[in-house]
C-alpha cells in the first residue's frame, strides 16, 4: 500500500518559514507528478504547488515568489519551502502523488497543519 508522510508543520509567526517534507513509500517516486495542497476550515482544497518528474514546478498565484517546491527522487522526498507565511497560509497542508499515465493512481497523505499567528 502506498504511503505519503508529511512533516514539518507548525506554528509560525507572520513572516516567518517552514519547510515542509513529504515522503512516500511502496511507490515508484520518480514518475509521479508530486504536488502539495491546502485546505482551510470551510474552504475548499486547493493547489499549492506541484513538480513534473522532470522537476517542472509550478505554483499557485498567491503564493509564487515566496514558497519553492523542489524533490529527490533518491530519498523519494517532495519538500516545500514555505517563506514570508502570512495569516492567510494557515491551513492543513497535503501531499499529493499522481501517476501521469494512469489517473487510478492518485494518493494522498495524511497532512500537517499549518498555523501563522502571531
Amino acid at each position: 500500500q502506498v504511503q505519503l508522510v508529511e512533516s514539518g508543520g507548525g506554528l509560525v509567526q507572520p513572516g516567518g518559514s517552514l519547510r515542509l517534507t513529504c515522503t512516500g513509500s511502496r511507490i515508484v517516486f520518480s514518475i509521479y507528478r508530486m504536488g502539495w495542497y491546502r485546505q482551510a476550515p470551510g474552504k475548499q482544497r486547493e493547489l499549492v504547488a506541484a513538480i513534473t518528474s522532470g522537476a517542472r514546478p509550478n505554483y499557485a498565484d498567491s503564493v509564487k515568489g515566496r514558497f519553492t517546491i523542489s524533490r529527490d527522487n533518491a530519498k523519494n522526498t517532495v519538500y516545500l519551502q514555505m517563506n514570508s507565511l502570512k495569516p492567510e497560509d494557515t491551513a492543513l497542508y497535503y501531499c499529493n502523488a499522481r501517476n501521469p499515465i494512469s489517473s487510478g493512481e492518485n494518493y494522498w497523505g495524511q497532512g500537517t497543519q499549518v498555523t501563522v499567528s502571531s
